[in-house]
């Protein structure tokens, strides 16, 4: 009784690790099988309508009956989370899956990573983050933000040698591995590997802007269902104008009605999820600590399923991009920490009645 009680603590306590490692793996399934998908020959712009109305669908039912009496929605405040989902989703989303085709799972993966840079160095423009820059914690987010950007940069244009202990195929294979670069060319890489950035750049402006919009109108399924919703008409807008073979729209029963599902009722659904659940358990710095793992096992799978060849340079590229994301998250958590000491002791006549008010909440 006292070992299966002490095993049930343990697993109580764990679980937010547990979330986080599971997260991590749908990401990577995401990169996978989006690359799957658009590889196979699926057009990016339907891809993510079709994902888009799979989130939609899932999450519809949910926004309905849990949160459907919480808040009241304006036509002002639709008109904002229209534009908020043309912006952010639909914009980042069009962008990610066009650069996919011309790059690889593994740096779709890699540059997932500067979204928490990126939405730094975005905060700091608006003037919503401050940057103590004669500070440890100042100087860590700043010179994070360059090495991680940096590093973004290094995996997309330097490639160095190939790492052979990962070479397990055979020769008469290394044109699978390589097909990427002969069929789209040194070029097509360089112009994929800037779409994904600004893609990554859009995602973090919508990031940023969520905030406020969050604020206005609280319940996030509801939130989330309508900018799906919203993503997804915008999306097929811009798919019809840029595919006109209703040949495209095809959907069987094979990777490509796989994938979409997958990434709009895995990735948008239950992902989304545990997520919230873990950022009200951990915080949002334990979440993104663990956002590194989804770059190694995408590229663990893609070397087996793709036969990727990774390079020197590709993981030197890795190590300043995931060092350059944890100084900024150090440095946040640092000034975040003297931000609420600060505060407690500035505001220490006022501790009795903060304490009643919570204790008579």
């Amino acid at each position: 009784m006292k070992i299966s009680l002490k095993y049930a603590m343990v697993m109580e306590n764990h679980k937010p690790y547990i979330a986080m490692l599971f997260i991590q793996f749908v990401y990577a399934g995401m990169a996978l099988f989006s690359k799957a998908a658009i590889a196979k020959g699926m057009n990016p712009y339907v891809f993510v309508v079709y994902r888009q109305a799979f989130a939609t669908v899932a999450l519809a039912p949910f926004a309905f009956f849990l949160e459907s009496k919480q808040t009241s929605l304006s036509y002002n405040l639709l008109c904002k989370i229209f534009l908020v989902s043309l912006c952010g989703l639909t914009l980042s989303l069009n962008l990610y899956y066009v650069a996919i085709n011309y790059t690889t799972a593994t740096f779709a993966a890699a540059t997932t990573n500067t979204i928490p840079v990126l939405t730094f160095i975005i905060a700091v423009c608006l003037r919503m983050e401050s940057i103590s820059a004669r500070q440890l914690p100042g100087i860590a987010k700043v010179l994070g933000s360059v090495i991680s950007l940096s590093g973004a940069l290094v995996f997309a244009f330097v490639k160095g040698p190939p790492i052979k202990f990962l070479n397990w195929y055979q020769a008469t294979q290394k044109q699978t591995a390589d097909s990427l670069i002969q069929n789209n060319s040194i070029g097509g890489w360089i112009k994929g590997s800037l779409i994904m950035i600004s893609a990554n750049t859009a995602w973090s402006l919508w990031l940023v802007i969520q905030g406020h919009i969050v604020k206005q109108y609280p319940a996030k399924i509801r939130l989330t269902a309508l900018q799906c919703f919203f993503s997804c008409m915008q999306s097929a807008f811009w798919a019809v104008a840029a595919e006109r073979n209703p040949s495209a729209w095809k959907l069987g029963w094979d990777v490509h009605l796989l994938s979409v599902a997958y990434c709009g009722v895995i990735v948008t659904g239950i992902t989304y999820w545990l997520q919230v659940w873990t950022i009200e358990k951990k915080g949002p710095v334990f979440t993104s600590i663990f956002t590194p793992l989804a770059l190694v096992i995408t590229a663990i799978f893609s070397a087996f399923l793709w036969k990727e060849t990774l390079h020197w340079g590709s993981v030197g590229g890795v190590v300043l991009l995931v060092g350059g994301l944890y100084s900024v998250l150090w440095g946040k958590k640092r000034e975040d920490g003297k931000g609420v000491r600060n505060e407690q002791n500035a505001d220490t006549n006022k501790e009795e009645i903060v304490l009643e008010c919570i204790t008579h909440r």
